[in-house]
């Protein structure tokens, strides 16, 4: 009987424990995935850590339906722990955030600890980046003071419109290449 008592209490406890860690944000602050670039713009301006100081941070990338706005907050916002940020936007929706903490007020293994205390060991870990991973979220910490979100779908939906077959003439010029 008091085997049972005791199994019980640990697979209790191991629950608890396995379910403790939260899951991955979908984003930073207010500002999630998916949301639009006038969304965006509208959380930035209410939230005066970001530095952000309108369309004037706002710029197209390279490629078709691609935003990006970046903010900077030396002169805005001296006193934020934030110091540039980037929001990347596909098709009006964003995607991708990246947080630069300001090194005078923060450092890496804070920030990493606070993030596997709250998200459990990383992915993957290597002296550059520390990953957390889930099904629809990916989490960098890197060096030397940037947390990057990105939307795991939005990535690989990108990353297979790259994957495009080299042309004839491409193949002939390395073929050609490979013979010297």
């Amino acid at each position: 009987m008091v085997r049972k008592w005791l199994l019980a209490a640990v697979l209790a406890a191991a629950a608890v424990f396995c379910h403790s860690e939260e899951s991955l944000p979908k984003g930073y602050r207010n500002i999630s995935f998916g949301m639009s670039v006038s969304t965006v713009k509208d959380e930035l301006k209410k939230d005066k850590s970001f530095g952000y100081r309108g369309d004037r941070d706002v710029s197209l990338l390279p490629g078709e339906n691609r935003t990006l706005i970046e903010t900077d907050t030396t002169r805005t916002a001296p006193d934020s722990f934030l110091e540039k940020c980037w929001f990347q936007f596909y098709e009006d929706k964003l995607y991708t955030i990246t947080i630069n903490f300001r090194q005078s007020k923060l450092d890496h293994y804070s920030i990493y600890s606070s993030l596997e205390k709250k998200y459990g060991k990383p992915s993957s870990l290597s002296p550059e980046k520390i990953q957390w991973e889930s099904d629809d979220t990916i989490m960098s910490l890197e060096r030397p003071l940037v947390i990057k979100y990105t939307d795991k779908a939005v990535l690989e939906e990108l990353r297979s419109k790259v994957r495009v077959e080299k042309t004839n003439e491409e193949k002939n010029r390395q073929d050609f290449l490979d013979s010297l």
